[in-house]
C-alpha cells in the first residue's frame, strides 16, 4: 500500500476541533494524485495524453473523527481494473495504526478530446500493482433514491468549487449536499455516485430524501438531471 504520513491541521478541523468530513476526502484524493506522481503517471503524463481518471463512485466509513494536532497515516491500493474502470481502497490510521476511515473508490478514465471513457491500457493499469480488496462491507456503486425528496435552494458554480479539470470537484458535490441537508452530526458512512460533470456558471439544484437514518441529496441540473448523488449514514 502506499502511504504518506501528515498531522492534523487546525484547518481541517471543524468547529469541534476534530477532523472535518472535507478534510477526510481531501486526504484521500490527495493520497491517490501523490501515487500517481510518484510512480511517473501524474497530472504532466495524463495532460500530455489527454486523458484523465475521473471519479466515478465513493464508499468511506468513518471510524473515528482525530482531534487536531494528532498524527495520522493516508494510504491506498489498487485491487485491479476491468475495461474503463479502475477499482481503488484507501485507509486512515492513526499513530497506533487503529483504523480511522476505510473507503473504496471506482474510477474511469476518460479522453478528454472525445470525452468518452476509453479502455485501461496494462501501461497506466498495471503500473499500480494489483492487491487484496481491503476488508469492509461494500455497497453497490449505484444509489437508489427514496420515491419523495423535497427540492432546495441551489448553487450556483463559482470559480472555488472547480478543480484543475475545470470541473466541480469531487469533494465539492459532499460540501453542497451537507449544506443542504443542514445537520451538523458526524456522518458514519459516505456513498457518493457522480453521474455529470458540473462546469462554472452551471446551477446545482438539491434535492433531498430521508428513509430511517439514511439521508440521501441528488444534485441535479436545472432540468432534473443528478450531476451527483450523495447518500449519508449518521
Amino acid at each position: 500500500m502506499y502511504t504518506f504520513n501528515s498531522r492534523i491541521r487546525y484547518s481541517e478541523t471543524d468547529e469541534t476541533g476534530l477532523l472535518s468530513l472535507d478534510a477526510i476526502i481531501n486526504y484521500l484524493q490527495d493520497c491517490t494524485n501523490f501515487e500517481s506522481e510518484d510512480l511517473g503517471v501524474g497530472m504532466d503524463y495524463l495532460d500530455k495524453r489527454k486523458i484523465m481518471w475521473m471519479l466515478s463512485s465513493w464508499q468511506i466509513v468513518i471510524e473515528d473523527y482525530p482531534p487536531f494536532g494528532e498524527k495520522i497515516k493516508i494510504g491506498t491500493q489498487s485491487y485491479g481494473y476491468d475495461k474503463m474502470i479502475g477499482y481503488r481502497n484507501f485507509l486512515i490510521t492513526d499513530e497506533d495504526g487503529k483504523t480511522i476511515v476505510t473507503a473504496n473508490s471506482n474510477w474511469v478514465l476518460m479522453d478528454m478530446q472525445k470525452g468518452r471513457p476509453i479502455i485501461v491500457s496494462p501501461e497506466i493499469g498495471d503500473i499500480y500493482g494489483k492487491y487484496e480488496p481491503l476488508k469492509m462491507d461494500y455497497s453497490p456503486r449505484k444509489i437508489k433514491l427514496p420515491a419523495y425528496g423535497k427540492e432546495c435552494e441551489g448553487f450556483i458554480v463559482r470559480e472555488y468549487h472547480l478543480d484543475t479539470n475545470h470541473h466541480v470537484n469531487n469533494g465539492q458535490y459532499v460540501r453542497m449536499a451537507m449544506l443542504s441537508l443542514g445537520i451538523s452530526d458526524k456522518v458514519k458512512e459516505l456513498r457518493v455516485e457522480y453521474k455529470k460533470q458540473a462546469l462554472l456558471g452551471d446551477k446545482i439544484i438539491p434535492v433531498v430524501y430521508k428513509d430511517s437514518n439514511n439521508w440521501y441529496v441528488s444534485l441535479n441540473n436545472e432540468k432534473g438531471k443528478a450531476y451527483a448523488v450523495v447518500h449519508f449514514i449518521f
